[in-house]
C-alpha cells in the first residue's frame, strides 16, 4: 500500500481500490438491505433531534427557574442575595495517619473518579498523609479546572483523598439545598461569575475565597428542592434518549456487519413483513 508523501498515512489509490473484493448480494438484496439500515438511520436522526430538543430545554429552564425569572407554582416569596461565603464551609480536614487510600481526583465529564480508571494507573505521592480527605456529600473541585467544569460532589464513595492543591468544602444544608447549588454551578451564570475571577489572573485560577465572593440569590429551602426536582426530571428525560441513541447505533452497527457481509440474509419473498422482522439468523 502506497504512503501520503505529504501526511506519512497510509493511502489507497485507484489500483488498490480496484483489487478489493467484496460480497455481492443480487440488485433486489441490495435494495432491500439499504431499505432496512435506512430505517435505523431515521429512527436515529429522530431521536437525535428530541435530544437537542431536550438539552435547549433545559437550557431555558435553567435559565428561568435559577435566576428567579420564572416562578414554579405556589412560591412568590422575595429571593434573598447573599454571598457564597454564607452558605459555604471549607473542608480543612488532613489524612495524617495516612488512614485513607482511596485517592480521588475530579474530571469535567464524570466528577469525582479514581485515577488509575481516568488514567490507567495511580496517580499520586508515595506519602499521602497531607492529602485532603472529601466525605460523600461534600464538594471538590482543582482550582485551575474549574473554569472548564472540573467540579463535583462526592457521591460514589463514603470518603476519599484529594491531592492537596484541590478545594474541599460542604454547605449549610439548612440553608442551602445540595441538588440546587449542584445544579447552579454548571448554569450560565456561575459560568459568567467563574469567568470573570478568573480574568486577569496568569493560572486561569479560582480558589475557594474567590468562590465565596461570588454573588449569589436564595430562594426558600422549599423553592430550591422543587427547582432542583425539576431540573432533575429534564435531566432523566436527556439521559433516556441518550441511552436509546446509543442502543440505536450499536443496532445499526451490529446490523451493517451482518447484513453487508452475507452473514445474515434478508427473506425476499415476504414483502408484507415488516423490515424490522424481515431478518433472520
Amino acid at each position: 500500500m502506497a504512503v501520503s508523501m505529504r501526511t506519512g498515512m497510509p493511502k489507497v489509490n485507484r489500483s488498490d481500490l480496484g483489487a478489493i473484493k467484496i460480497a455481492l448480494p443480487p440488485l433486489p438484496e441490495q435494495k432491500k438491505i439499504a431499505r432496512i439500515l435506512s430505517t435505523w438511520d431515521r429512527a436515529i436522526e429522530v431521536t437525535e433531534r428530541l435530544l437537542n430538543n431536550s438539552h435547549q430545554q433545559k437550557k431555558a429552564l435553567m435559565q428561568q427557574l435559577l435566576t428567579g425569572k420564572k416562578r414554579l407554582p405556589g412560591f412568590s416569596g422575595e429571593w434573598k442575595e447573599i454571598r457564597l461565603k454564607n452558605v459555604l464551609v471549607e473542608g480543612k480536614e488532613r489524612n495524617k495517619d495516612s488512614a485513607i487510600d482511596r485517592v480521588l481526583s475530579v474530571t469535567n465529564r464524570n466528577g469525582f473518579v479514581l485515577p488509575e480508571e481516568q488514567f490507567s494507573k495511580r496517580v499520586a505521592s508515595d506519602n499521602v498523609s497531607n492529602y485532603k480527605i472529601v466525605r460523600k456529600g461534600q464538594f471538590g473541585y482543582n482550582p485551575s479546572r474549574l473554569n472548564v467544569g472540573s467540579f463535583a460532589r462526592l457521591n460514589a464513595y463514603d470518603v476519599g483523598i484529594l491531592s492537596p492543591m484541590y478545594v474541599v468544602f460542604r454547605i449549610k444544608e439548612n440553608l442551602l439545598n445540595s441538588n440546587y447549588f449542584l445544579v447552579w454551578m454548571s448554569s450560565n451564570e456561575a459560568k459568567q461569575r467563574i469567568l470573570s475571577s478568573t480574568q486577569g489572573s496568569v493560572r486561569d485560577s479560582v480558589g475557594f475565597d474567590a468562590l465565596c465572593s461570588f454573588p449569589f440569590k436564595l430562594p426558600s429551602t422549599e423553592e430550591q428542592q422543587k427547582i432542583a426536582s425539576v431540573l432533575s426530571a429534564a435531566d432523566k428525560e436527556i439521559e433516556i434518549l441518550e441511552q436509546k441513541l446509543g442502543c440505536l447505533r450499536q443496532e445499526k452497527k451490529a446490523l451493517m456487519q451482518q447484513l453487508l457481509t452475507g452473514k445474515r440474509r434478508v427473506k425476499m419473498d415476504e414483502e408484507e413483513i415488516p423490515e424490522k422482522e424481515a431478518i433472520r439468523a
